[in-house]
């Protein structure tokens, strides 16, 4: 009974604070009628506030009192209102812009701007700057909207006015999502984030993925955006190698609050530099950065984009300045598809001096419990800092409602039945699937045109096969996986079954288990694909990959056991068998070239490179990623990428005698690796260094052997622990070995200074790989080329010792 009362208390008392809450809304214009988007609205000495829509319509809740409104955008003055809420407001304000003047300020036509001198003092203070706020918190509201203004009638088929549902003139809202969240900082680079709320238009059981961190753009840093937009990142304005790449102009001088603000224009000195354009506003003697309102363009080495304005505002806490409010708005055209968008952040409530908890960070940065998407209508309309416009509004009802539809049984079989249908290009190009979205059930068939196949062991040859998916609760599933592989040549058909059962996805655990005959690559990492050695074999009489058979059942496990540590388990027991080949079929019979034996070390002769034997082994390893940041949501455990190296423990334990178990050894390796470094302006680095040693290696059979990821063609996938020009079976060891992969990437460093190679926005990379094991001592290569998106061309040179062995061309296309 007691608790009855107490719960009824809580209510009543939730209600009469909640009845407490009124609401200010209006519009904000300019003198001259016109809106003024994305103003920011707050209470005078408080960091409560909210920012006005792209339409100048703003809201911002409030308890019963009187107030002083301050209403603030960039450009224009500050306009300060007194308000008494007894019930809900409107009132509607103008905003007149700022002037600022150039009186009182002496500038000769051949002496130095101001500004140069203003800009000096900030760079000077820039390291106090960005560490005078040890640690904060804050409430985080962001939106998001991405629009479709134009596109083809078709693609690759399909009307897209249907795929997408756009309107008769291809246009609308792709993307609009909303989400409110408590943000955590402490320096140098602490955060963590808890979602309160998400909706997503006509996603009803969706989670957002919009994140504060995403937001964060910090001018008091050197650069900013790095690997975001780009891979260099861009040079701040008043970073302190700033005069390098920026010329300052003074706009004007005015007075807020009373402190001196100067407005400065930023002006590349080179059109192609890294760089931002626009505007930046910082006081007299403090020095602060008070507001930002610049821009990127493509010139600037922007990815995917056209033009992208980033406006920050600011509010003064204590004796410093916070963001308030951060908008970035961008448009872009992408193969006749022309899109624009921003997403807008809205910070309040800081409290500069938090007392968080012992152990408070740790790798975990966002948090999505399974609650934040399940706020009703009544809770966005009453905690929605940013009012919606018309066009939001309508997509948001339109898409709701459609969304509940599209759950029903009926919807969902009737677009089955259209979606299901059966069609050659999809049998041949791009898999046939029957998918039942109601029972979470889903069948997927192999394309044809990677099934069919030749080699000189199997000769022509199929080999297919149909995956099923079943989805559980809580984003658990499991998949089957039936495939045949028959050769037409050594009349040879094989056969896998495997299925995995993923159980646990926070703890990215799963079990799978798979059992079979098939044919496989003598190098156990793979060599090329198997079209790849179709193309090979049939015109150019080079069957680079060798083969044989293996039958065997395995099973296997991973599962997290603690932030970034992933560890794997798996038993494997099989039969091996040698093969040889059975066809000389080409068709292109090229002069002085002919096909090779099946056995890589012994290429005019078929011999058995190994006899048929049992295997019986366990393979352990620990995967352990340092620092490893990552974002928790119902649906699963999400990694960032770290800025730390990546290591790998192996050891693999070949049993002798059990189950006739011919193999002998113990295999320990190491493996330390990282992707893309940062180097600032000059670019990325990536490595990749192992180590391991057979500690018994009494009985090793090749496909047992450490094998290396060699290259003996001129075209295939990249991959930077892949070497160049080594080939792919000769150097596989029973002992120790000992290699190491480093690649940087300039970034556009030097091709953007050269004009044609500055337009196809080419990236300049250097790399050297090393080898050493008992028959290669000594192995390294070096290479240099370009890359752009999925394509890489490089020239490199190979070295036995001080002996050069191998020089040319490789191209590479994929990810």
């Amino acid at each position: 009974m007691k608790n009855i009362f107490l719960t009824l208390f809580l209510s009543i008392s939730t209600v009469g604070l909640s009845a407490q809450q009124l609401k200010l809304s209006g519009s904000i214009k300019d003198t001259e009628g016109q809106t003024v988007p994305f103003a920011s609205v707050y209470i005078k000495n408080t960091t409560i506030g909210t920012s006005a829509n792209v339409d100048g319509v703003y809201s911002l809740n409030i308890e019963k009192g009187s107030f002083t409104i301050i209403y603030k955008a960039i450009g224009y003055k500050a306009l300060e209102k007194e308000i008494t809420m007894n019930d809900n407001l409107t009132e509607d304000v103008v905003i007149t812009p700022e002037t600022y003047t150039l009186a009182g300020v002496t500038i000769d036509g051949n002496a130095e701007d101001p500004a140069y001198e203003i800009i000096r003092q900030a760079i000077k203070k820039r390291k106090s700057h960005l560490n005078e706020v040890k640690a904060y918190k804050a409430d985080v509201y962001i939106k998001g909207v991405q629009k479709l203004v134009g596109a083809p009638k078709r693609f690759f088929g399909r009307d897209i006015q249907k795929t997408l549902d756009l309107d008769t003139n291809r246009r609308g809202i792709l993307y609009l999502s909303e989400s409110t969240s408590t943000f955590s900082y402490e320096r140098p680079n602490k955060i963590h984030e808890e979602m309160v709320s998400s909706k997503i238009a006509g996603r009803n059981n969706a989670f957002s993925f919009n994140k504060a961190s995403d937001l964060i753009i910090n001018f008091y840093d050197n650069i900013l955006l790095e690997d975001k937009l780009s891979a260099r990142g861009f040079v701040s304005p008043i970073s302190d190698n700033a005069f390098l790449y920026y010329r300052y102009k003074l706009l004007g001088v005015s007075t807020e609050n009373g402190e001196t603000v100067n407005k400065i224009q930023i002006i590349p000195r080179r059109e192609h530099d890294p760089v931002f354009r626009g505007t930046i506003y910082i006081t007299d003697d403090t020095w602060h950065l008070v507001n930002a309102d610049v821009y990127l363009t493509s010139n600037s080495g922007v990815n995917l984009l056209d033009t992208l304005n980033i406006s920050q505002q600011f509010i003064k806490t204590e004796n410093t300045y916070m963001p308030s409010n951060i908008n970035f708005q961008f448009n872009g055209n992408v193969l006749g598809f022309k899109f624009e968008g921003y997403y807008v952040g809205i910070y309040s409530n800081y409290n500069l001096h938090p007392n968080f908890p012992k152990n408070y960070f740790t790798g975990e940065i966002l948090k999505i419990t399974k609650a934040v998407n399940k706020k009703d209508s009544l809770f966005w309309l009453n905690n929605r800092p940013i009012p919606l416009t018309k066009e939001e509004s309508r997509d948001y009802v339109r898409k709701d409602s459609i969304a509940a539809l599209k759950v029903s049984k009926r919807y969902l079989d009737s677009l089955e039945r259209e979606n299901n249908k059966f069609g050659i290009v999809k049998a041949v190009v791009t898999g046939y699937t029957i998918n039942n979205r109601y029972a979470q059930k889903y069948y997927s068939f192999d394309p044809l045109y990677r099934s069919i196949f030749y080699n000189t062991v199997e000769g022509f040859a199929l080999k297919y096969g149909v995956t099923y998916v079943k989805r559980l609760q809580d984003s658990r599933y499991y998949s089957v996986r039936p495939e045949l592989r028959y050769g037409f040549s050594n009349k040879t058909l094989t056969g896998t079954l495997s299925a995995n059962y993923y159980y646990n996805p926070i703890k990215r655990a799963n079990i799978s288990i798979s059992a079979g005959s098939g044919i496989y690559d003598l190098n156990d990492l793979g060599t090329m694909s198997l079209l790849g050695n179709s193309i090979n074999s049939l015109f150019f009489e080079t069957n680079f990959s060798k083969f044989y058979k293996k039958e065997f059942a395995n099973i296997g496990t991973t599962r997290e056991l603690t932030n970034g540590l992933q560890a794997a388990l798996t038993a494997d027991y099989a039969r091996h068998t040698n093969l040889v080949n059975t066809t000389t079929f080409k068709i292109k019979d090229l002069k002085g070239e002919t096909f090779t034996s099946n056995n890589p070390f012994t290429p005019d002769t078929e011999t058995p490179l190994f006899p048929t034997y049992k295997s019986l082994t366990i393979t352990a390893s620990l995967n352990y990623t340092i620092d490893q940041k990552y974002i928790t949501r119902p649906d699963g455990k999400f990694y960032q990428g770290s800025k730390y190296p990546i290591i790998n423990l192996t050891y693999k334990k070949g049993i002798n005698g059990l189950f006739n178990s011919d193999v002998d050894y113990d295999l320990l390796s190491l493996e330390v690796s990282q992707n893309r470094i940062s180097a600032g302006l000059w670019g990325y680095s990536s490595f990749v260094i192992g180590a391991g040693k057979f500690i018994n290696n009494n009985t090793v059979y090749y496909p047992e052997a450490k094998h290396f990821r060699g290259n003996n063609s001129l075209l295939g996938q990249p991959n930077l622990r892949k070497f160049l020009f080594l080939d792919f079976y000769l150097f596989s060891t029973d002992r120790q070995y000992l290699e190491a992969h480093f690649e940087h990437n300039f970034s556009g460093l030097f091709t953007n200074k050269v004009p044609l190679l500055r337009k196809l926005k080419l990236e300049e990379l250097i790399g050297v790989s090393y080898l050493s094991q008992p028959i290669k001592r000594n192995y390294t290569e070096f290479y240099f080329g370009l890359q752009r998106l999925i394509f890489k061309a490089t020239y490199g040179f190979a070295y036995d010792g001080n002996k050069r062995v191998n020089h040319g061309f490789r191209l590479f296309y994929g990810f």
